[in-house]
Protein backbone atom coordinates (compact mmCIF):
# COMPACT_ATOMS: atom_id res chain seq x y z
CA UNK A 1 0.00 0.00 0.00
CA UNK A 2 1.83 3.39 -1.16
CA UNK A 3 0.61 6.27 1.71
CA UNK A 4 0.51 9.25 -0.90
CA UNK A 5 2.18 12.01 -0.35
CA UNK A 6 -0.31 14.84 1.30
CA UNK A 7 -0.52 12.10 4.32
CA UNK A 8 2.86 11.88 5.08
CA UNK A 9 2.64 15.50 5.16
CA UNK A 10 -0.11 16.01 7.39
CA UNK A 11 1.26 13.08 10.31
CA UNK A 12 4.96 15.52 10.24
CA UNK A 13 2.64 18.83 10.59
CA UNK A 14 0.40 17.07 13.55
CA UNK A 15 3.63 15.27 15.49
CA UNK A 16 5.46 18.81 14.68
CA UNK A 17 2.24 20.58 16.08
CA UNK A 18 2.54 18.60 19.21
CA UNK A 19 6.18 18.86 20.16
CA UNK A 20 5.65 22.74 19.33
CA UNK A 21 3.01 22.94 22.28
CA UNK A 22 4.44 20.47 24.26
CA UNK A 23 7.61 22.77 24.24
CA UNK A 24 5.52 25.85 24.69
CA UNK A 25 3.89 24.33 28.00
CA UNK A 26 7.19 22.94 28.67
CA UNK A 27 9.12 26.43 28.52
CA UNK A 28 6.13 27.85 30.76
CA UNK A 29 5.99 25.15 33.33
CA UNK A 30 3.18 23.34 32.68
CA UNK A 31 3.87 19.29 31.97
CA UNK A 32 0.94 17.77 30.14
CA UNK A 33 1.77 14.48 31.32
CA UNK A 34 2.55 15.01 35.28
CA UNK A 35 -0.08 15.44 37.61
CA UNK A 36 -0.95 18.83 38.40
CA UNK A 37 -4.01 20.97 40.18
CA UNK A 38 -5.35 24.23 39.70
CA UNK A 39 -6.02 26.33 42.96
CA UNK A 40 -7.62 30.12 43.40
CA UNK A 41 -6.88 32.87 45.58
CA UNK A 42 -8.50 35.82 46.20
CA UNK A 43 -6.10 39.17 46.51
CA UNK A 44 -7.33 42.88 47.33
CA UNK A 45 -4.02 43.79 45.20
CA UNK A 46 -1.66 41.44 44.11
CA UNK A 47 1.57 43.56 44.30
CA UNK A 48 2.91 43.44 41.03
CA UNK A 49 2.40 39.56 40.69
CA UNK A 50 1.87 38.24 36.65
CA UNK A 51 1.12 35.21 34.95
CA UNK A 52 4.47 32.52 35.10
CA UNK A 53 5.51 33.97 37.91
CA UNK A 54 6.81 31.22 40.45
CA UNK A 55 4.60 28.53 43.47
CA UNK A 56 6.77 27.36 46.08
CA UNK A 57 6.24 25.49 49.25
CA UNK A 58 8.91 25.61 51.90
CA UNK A 59 10.65 27.04 49.18
CA UNK A 60 10.70 24.20 46.45
CA UNK A 61 9.33 25.22 43.22
CA UNK A 62 6.20 23.55 42.39
CA UNK A 63 4.52 25.35 40.01
CA UNK A 64 3.53 28.68 38.36
CA UNK A 65 0.60 31.44 38.14
CA UNK A 66 -1.56 30.89 35.23
CA UNK A 67 -3.21 33.68 34.82
CA UNK A 68 -4.99 36.64 36.90
CA UNK A 69 -8.10 38.37 36.35
CA UNK A 70 -10.60 40.75 38.09
CA UNK A 71 -13.10 38.82 39.64
CA UNK A 72 -16.49 39.39 37.57
CA UNK A 73 -19.06 39.32 40.32
CA UNK A 74 -17.19 41.61 42.92
CA UNK A 75 -14.19 43.85 40.30
CA UNK A 76 -12.73 45.57 43.42
CA UNK A 77 -11.14 41.65 44.12
CA UNK A 78 -8.54 39.54 41.49
CA UNK A 79 -8.63 36.05 41.07
CA UNK A 80 -5.30 34.15 40.90
CA UNK A 81 -5.30 30.81 38.96
CA UNK A 82 -2.45 28.85 40.75
CA UNK A 83 -0.93 26.34 38.80
CA UNK A 84 0.37 23.33 40.64
CA UNK A 85 2.46 20.06 39.98
CA UNK A 86 2.76 16.97 41.52
CA UNK A 87 0.73 15.49 44.71
CA UNK A 88 2.02 17.73 47.12
CA UNK A 89 -0.63 17.30 50.03
CA UNK A 90 -1.92 21.05 50.75
CA UNK A 91 -4.33 21.15 53.82
CA UNK A 92 -7.26 22.80 53.15
CA UNK A 93 -6.49 25.66 55.50
CA UNK A 94 -3.26 26.53 53.77
CA UNK A 95 -2.25 30.26 52.73
CA UNK A 96 -1.38 31.39 49.24
CA UNK A 97 0.91 34.24 50.33
CA UNK A 98 2.46 36.90 47.41
CA UNK A 99 5.81 37.86 48.28
CA UNK A 100 9.19 38.71 47.11
CA UNK A 101 11.34 36.30 45.94
CA UNK A 102 14.60 38.64 45.46
CA UNK A 103 15.61 42.22 46.79
CA UNK A 104 15.07 42.89 43.34
CA UNK A 105 10.99 42.63 43.88
CA UNK A 106 10.49 39.80 41.54
CA UNK A 107 7.40 38.31 42.97
CA UNK A 108 6.29 34.62 43.92
CA UNK A 109 3.48 33.07 45.76
CA UNK A 110 4.25 30.60 48.31
CA UNK A 111 2.18 28.13 49.85
CA UNK A 112 1.90 27.90 53.74
CA UNK A 113 0.46 24.54 54.72
CA UNK A 114 -1.97 24.79 57.50
CA UNK A 115 -2.40 22.24 60.16
CA UNK A 116 -6.13 21.20 58.99
CA UNK A 117 -6.57 17.43 58.50
CA UNK A 118 -8.77 18.05 55.56
CA UNK A 119 -6.68 18.15 52.11
CA UNK A 120 -7.90 20.92 49.23
CA UNK A 121 -8.45 19.62 46.54
CA UNK A 122 -8.33 20.63 42.75
CA UNK A 123 -10.25 24.05 41.87
CA UNK A 124 -10.28 24.69 45.45
CA UNK A 125 -10.05 28.41 46.86
CA UNK A 126 -7.35 29.03 49.20
CA UNK A 127 -6.39 31.68 52.03
CA UNK A 128 -4.77 34.76 50.65
CA UNK A 129 -2.17 36.56 51.64
CA UNK A 130 -0.47 39.61 50.65
CA UNK A 131 3.29 40.46 52.20
CA UNK A 132 3.87 44.38 52.42
CA UNK A 133 6.20 46.01 49.80
CA UNK A 134 10.14 46.77 50.59
CA UNK A 135 8.29 50.40 50.61
CA UNK A 136 5.32 49.73 52.67
CA UNK A 137 7.70 47.97 55.04
CA UNK A 138 9.96 51.22 55.16
CA UNK A 139 7.12 53.25 55.61
CA UNK A 140 5.48 51.11 58.46
CA UNK A 141 9.28 51.51 59.76
CA UNK A 142 9.26 55.05 59.03
CA UNK A 143 5.85 56.17 60.34
CA UNK A 144 6.16 56.13 63.85
CA UNK A 145 9.51 58.23 63.64
CA UNK A 146 7.64 60.31 61.15
CA UNK A 147 5.26 60.95 64.22
CA UNK A 148 7.81 61.28 66.76
CA UNK A 149 10.22 63.76 64.41
CA UNK A 150 6.55 65.77 64.09
CA UNK A 151 5.82 65.87 68.29
CA UNK A 152 9.64 66.56 68.30
CA UNK A 153 9.38 69.88 65.86
CA UNK A 154 6.22 70.62 67.32
CA UNK A 155 7.80 70.60 70.83
CA UNK A 156 10.81 72.74 69.81
CA UNK A 157 8.32 74.96 68.17
CA UNK A 158 6.67 75.36 71.55
CA UNK A 159 9.34 75.47 73.11
CA UNK A 160 11.17 78.12 71.27
CA UNK A 161 8.05 80.32 71.23
CA UNK A 162 8.15 80.31 75.32
CA UNK A 163 11.78 81.11 75.34
CA UNK A 164 11.16 84.09 73.11
CA UNK A 165 8.34 85.15 75.66
CA UNK A 166 10.13 84.97 78.58
CA UNK A 167 13.31 86.10 77.08
CA UNK A 168 11.59 90.03 76.79
CA UNK A 169 13.89 93.08 77.05
CA UNK A 170 13.29 92.96 81.02
CA UNK A 171 14.56 90.05 81.26
CA UNK A 172 17.79 89.77 79.28
CA UNK A 173 19.07 92.95 80.86
CA UNK A 174 18.22 90.97 84.66
CA UNK A 175 20.18 87.92 83.06
CA UNK A 176 22.97 90.23 82.29
CA UNK A 177 22.75 91.79 85.77
CA UNK A 178 22.88 88.35 87.48
CA UNK A 179 26.10 86.95 85.48
CA UNK A 180 27.54 90.29 86.43
CA UNK A 181 26.72 89.42 89.89
CA UNK A 182 28.04 86.17 89.54
CA UNK A 183 31.01 87.66 88.29
CA UNK A 184 31.63 89.88 90.94
CA UNK A 185 31.00 86.82 93.36
CA UNK A 186 33.57 84.58 91.82
CA UNK A 187 36.40 87.67 92.02
CA UNK A 188 35.04 88.17 95.87
CA UNK A 189 35.63 84.57 96.33
CA UNK A 190 38.94 84.60 94.43
CA UNK A 191 40.30 87.59 96.39
CA UNK A 192 39.23 85.88 99.60
CA UNK A 193 40.87 82.53 99.24
CA UNK A 194 43.98 84.70 98.19
CA UNK A 195 43.49 86.56 101.85
CA UNK A 196 43.19 83.24 103.05
CA UNK A 197 46.14 82.02 101.14
CA UNK A 198 48.62 84.53 102.55
CA UNK A 199 46.94 84.34 106.22
CA UNK A 200 48.02 80.60 106.28
CA UNK A 201 51.57 81.46 105.13
CA UNK A 202 51.82 83.65 107.45
CA UNK A 203 51.07 82.20 110.20
CA UNK A 204 52.46 78.85 109.02
CA UNK A 205 54.70 78.66 112.13
CA UNK A 206 51.40 79.16 114.59
CA UNK A 207 49.74 76.48 112.99
CA UNK A 208 53.24 74.55 113.49
CA UNK A 209 53.21 75.06 116.67
CA UNK A 210 49.76 74.34 117.89
CA UNK A 211 49.89 70.93 115.92
CA UNK A 212 53.05 70.37 118.03
CA UNK A 213 51.12 71.39 121.05
CA UNK A 214 47.83 69.10 119.86
CA UNK A 215 50.56 66.45 119.32
CA UNK A 216 52.09 66.56 122.46
CA UNK A 217 48.76 66.56 124.38
CA UNK A 218 47.72 63.68 122.88
CA UNK A 219 51.04 62.04 123.56
CA UNK A 220 50.57 62.97 127.18
CA UNK A 221 47.16 61.28 127.11
CA UNK A 222 48.27 58.02 125.82
CA UNK A 223 51.49 58.19 128.45
CA UNK A 224 48.66 58.77 131.23
CA UNK A 225 46.15 56.63 129.91
CA UNK A 226 46.22 54.31 133.07
CA UNK A 227 45.98 56.97 135.47
CA UNK A 228 42.95 58.59 133.57
CA UNK A 229 41.79 54.85 133.52
CA UNK A 230 42.17 54.77 137.54
CA UNK A 231 40.65 58.89 137.41
CA UNK A 232 37.20 57.32 135.54
CA UNK A 233 37.10 54.03 137.46
CA UNK A 234 37.07 56.52 140.77
CA UNK A 235 34.44 58.12 139.97
CA UNK A 236 32.55 55.48 138.60
CA UNK A 237 32.96 53.85 142.15
CA UNK A 238 31.77 57.36 143.62
CA UNK A 239 28.60 57.11 141.15
CA UNK A 240 28.23 53.55 142.53
CA UNK A 241 28.54 54.89 146.33
CA UNK A 242 26.40 57.32 145.82
CA UNK A 243 23.48 55.53 143.51
CA UNK A 244 24.21 52.91 146.71
CA UNK A 245 23.11 55.67 149.15
CA UNK A 246 19.89 56.34 150.77
CA UNK A 247 19.91 59.91 149.58
CA UNK A 248 16.47 60.06 148.79
CA UNK A 249 15.75 58.93 152.05
CA UNK A 250 18.19 61.91 153.62
CA UNK A 251 16.54 64.09 151.35
CA UNK A 252 12.99 63.27 152.39
CA UNK A 253 13.90 63.28 156.14
CA UNK A 254 15.40 67.34 155.46
CA UNK A 255 12.22 68.11 153.42
CA UNK A 256 10.43 67.23 156.62
CA UNK A 257 13.01 68.77 159.53
CA UNK A 258 12.70 72.30 157.15
CA UNK A 259 8.85 71.47 157.14
CA UNK A 260 8.88 71.11 160.67
CA UNK A 261 10.96 74.08 161.11
CA UNK A 262 9.38 76.93 158.98
CA UNK A 263 6.18 75.43 160.85
CA UNK A 264 7.42 76.57 163.57
CA UNK A 265 8.47 80.17 162.77
CA UNK A 266 5.00 80.87 161.05
CA UNK A 267 4.04 79.99 164.96
CA UNK A 268 6.36 82.03 166.55
CA UNK A 269 5.56 85.06 163.81
CA UNK A 270 2.04 84.48 165.01
CA UNK A 271 3.03 84.54 168.92
CA UNK A 272 1.98 81.08 169.47
CA UNK A 273 3.81 79.10 172.45
CA UNK A 274 6.56 80.92 175.10
CA UNK A 275 9.10 82.06 172.48
CA UNK A 276 6.38 83.53 170.21
CA UNK A 277 5.12 85.54 172.80
CA UNK A 278 8.44 87.16 174.25
CA UNK A 279 9.14 87.90 170.37
CA UNK A 280 5.41 89.38 169.72
CA UNK A 281 4.57 90.46 173.43
CA UNK A 282 5.99 93.47 173.73
CA UNK A 283 4.68 93.62 177.52
CA UNK A 284 5.20 90.33 178.52
CA UNK A 285 9.40 90.96 177.09
CA UNK A 286 9.07 94.43 179.55
CA UNK A 287 8.27 92.69 182.27
CA UNK A 288 10.51 89.45 181.94
CA UNK A 289 13.25 91.91 181.20
CA UNK A 290 12.07 93.79 184.67
CA UNK A 291 12.34 90.66 186.82
CA UNK A 292 15.35 89.97 185.15
CA UNK A 293 16.47 93.27 186.06
CA UNK A 294 15.08 93.07 190.01
CA UNK A 295 16.77 89.76 190.47
CA UNK A 296 20.28 90.75 188.79
CA UNK A 297 20.00 93.58 191.98
CA UNK A 298 18.84 91.54 194.44
CA UNK A 299 22.02 88.89 193.54
CA UNK A 300 24.09 92.16 193.94
CA UNK A 301 22.43 92.89 197.28
CA UNK A 302 22.60 89.13 198.45
CA UNK A 303 26.51 89.52 197.65
CA UNK A 304 26.70 92.86 198.79
CA UNK A 305 24.76 92.22 202.42
CA UNK A 306 24.93 88.34 202.96
CA UNK A 307 23.89 88.64 206.78
CA UNK A 308 20.56 90.38 206.10
CA UNK A 309 19.51 87.14 204.13
CA UNK A 310 21.43 84.74 205.90
CA UNK A 311 21.70 84.11 209.72
CA UNK A 312 24.44 81.87 211.04
CA UNK A 313 23.79 80.86 214.95
CA UNK A 314 26.79 78.64 217.05
CA UNK A 315 25.64 76.63 219.84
Amino acid sequence: MVIRKEIKVGVVFVIALAVLIWGLMYLKGLELFKTSRTFYAVYDHVNGLVAANPITIKGLKVGQVNKLYFDSKNPQKIIVELYVLGDYPIPKNSHARICSSSLLGAKEVEIVPGDSKIMARDRDTLLSVTEATLGEEVNQQLLPLKRKAENLISSIDTVATIIQQVLNKNTRENLVQAVEHVKQTLENIAHTTYNLDTLVGSRRNNLSDIIINIESISNNLKKNNDKITNVITNFSNISDSLAKARIPYTIAQINRAVTDLDSVLIRINKGEGTVGQLINNDKLYQEVEKAARDLNLLLEDIKANPGRYVKVSVF
